[in-house]
């Protein structure tokens, strides 16, 4: 018996790790060999590891596959890579549909283990990479702010209910205020820290000059984009960067009775869609092409946000696209394309 590839799954929780040790054969069958529990921590990292060499074959690497809990990976993944190790890292809804089509009628930690086990030996998965440096720290930075916005709206949501009732009370309102300016002079010093490590790196800075020179998009708007996607690491074109960000269209069709609205998924980061949200409404107000592109979908389906979101998706690739070719907006890029095909050449004059 030959072995084709051989699978740690690993279901990771705050406290342990749940591994399941599984092999492909040649035969194309799944052998599902031992499962053990590790502590989720440096110790149990390394005892991890050991009885990962245990159980190895010497027909090839070892593949650890893990879902994408929450922060309670992390570790792991980046210990495992300092190690040498192959990591790839599944988004919990594949894992969750892949494990419907199992026959399994009791989910334990150990079955998800050996789900996560199966899915790694059945499928093609990239090779996770740590973020550089520079984007988990812009990331990290961007989502302390998306919190304090959140908090903000929250807190202006109380205020104005604090105001505008029979008896207000004049502290609360000096107590909400309070926290007002707080958290507006933490979003600045973040905006301040963003702006100081994208000046840190040439590259970086120049990246960001491109990506700002499209109508909307601002240093706020292109630093999420770089640190949520890793300047872009494992994006290899367009349709796979609308399906990372949630853009991609779901439709759901079955002969004649059952015909669903196409609709876009939203299973990917939800920091990207909303991140050029408000540079799509900054576009369609102020760009003549994106306004004309606006304007041509409301007019052929008549939905307003169906035709926005759009715009966000044309924004978020053309960011992908001049972060590629290290090029700036044009906004006459059309234009000139379509000018060469309205030229006709000695050969296409005497077929005319």
């Amino acid at each position: 018996m030959n072995v084709l590839k051989q699978v740690i799954g690993i279901d990771v929780a705050m406290g342990e790790l749940v591994c399941n040790f599984s092999l492909l054969t040649d035969e194309l069958k799944i052998k599902l060999n031992s499962c053990e529990v590790f502590k989720n921590k440096p110790t149990g990292f390394v005892k991890l590891l050991k009885w990962a060499e245990k159980h190895k074959t010497a027909e090839g690497e070892i593949l650890f596959v893990m879902e994408a809990t929450g922060v309670y990976h992390e570790k792991l993944a980046h210990w495992l890579h300092g190690q040498s190790r192959k990591v790839a890292i599944v988004l919990p809804n594949k894992i969750s549909n892949y494990s419907k089509t199992l026959d399994v009628k009791t989910v334990t930690d150990k079955t998800a283990a050996e789900a996560i086990a199966r899915f790694g030996l059945e499928r093609h998965l990239e090779t996770w990479l740590p973020p550089k440096q520079l984007f988990r720290e812009i990331k990290q930075l961007t989502r302390e702010r998306e919190q304090i916005v959140a908090e903000r709206v929250v807190i202006k949501n109380q205020l104005h209910a604090e105001k505008v009732q029979a008896f207000p009370n004049k502290n609360s309102i000096k107590r909400l205020n309070s926290r007002l300016r707080l958290l507006n002079k933490q979003e600045a010093e973040i905006k301040t820290e963003i702006r100081q490590l994208i000046n840190q790196d040439q590259k970086v800075k120049q990246d960001v000059a491109n990506m700002t020179s499209i109508p909307g998009v601002g240093e706020l708007t292109a630093a999420i984009v770089l640190a949520e996607t890793n300047g872009f690491e494992l994006i290899k074109n367009k349709r796979q960067l609308a399906s990372y960000a949630g853009f991609d269209v779901k439709e759901k069709q079955s002969g004649i009775s059952v015909k669903g609205k196409p609709k876009i998924s939203k299973k990917g980061n939800r920091y990207l869609r909303k991140a050029v949200h408000l540079p799509a409404l900054s576009a369609v107000k102020h760009c003549e092409q994106y306004k004309n592109t606006y304007a041509r979908l409301v007019g052929r389906h008549g939905i307003k946000m169906k035709a926005l979101v759009a715009v966000q998706r044309k924004i978020l690739e053309l960011m992908y696209i001049l972060y590629k070719t290290e090029t700036v907006f044009d906004p006459d890029y059309e234009e000139k394309r379509k000018a060469p095909q309205n030229i006709a050449g000695p050969f296409e004059s005497s077929l005319s």
